[in-house]
C-alpha cells in the first residue's frame, strides 16, 4: 500500500515579544527559567539577536497558541451573546 504525501499549511501563532535582552546567554537563560517558573500559560525563548555589531541574547515571549485560540473563541462567544441580546431587546420594545 503506498501512502500519498500530505500536505500541512503552517499556522502562524500569537507574536513574539522581546521582553529583556542580556549580553550573555547565562543571564538570559536565567531569566527565562524565572519567567517560566512563575507563569505556565506563556512560552519563552532565548533568541540571538542584533547587528554585527551589536550582538545580544533577548528573552521573547508569547501568549501559549492554545490558550490564545481558546480566549478568542470565548471572545468571540461573549461578543455573538451581546448581539443576540441586544437583537432581543430591540424586538421585546416593539
Amino acid at each position: 500500500m503506498i501512502e500519498g504525501n500530505t500536505e500541512t499549511s503552517h499556522v502562524e501563532g500569537p507574536p513574539w515579544h522581546i521582553h529583556k535582552r542580556f549580553s550573555t546567554y547565562e543571564e538570559a537563560n536565567e531569566h527565562r527559567n524565572g519567567l517560566l517558573f512563575q507563569t505556565n500559560n506563556i512560552q519563552v525563548k532565548v533568541h540571538w539577536m542584533g547587528t554585527p555589531n551589536h550582538r545580544f541574547f533577548a528573552v521573547k515571549t508569547r501568549i501559549d497558541p492554545e490558550v490564545a485560540l481558546a480566549e478568542e473563541v470565548e471572545q468571540k462567544r461573549q461578543e455573538k451573546k451581546r448581539r443576540k441580546a441586544k437583537l432581543s431587546k430591540k424586538r421585546r420594545k416593539k
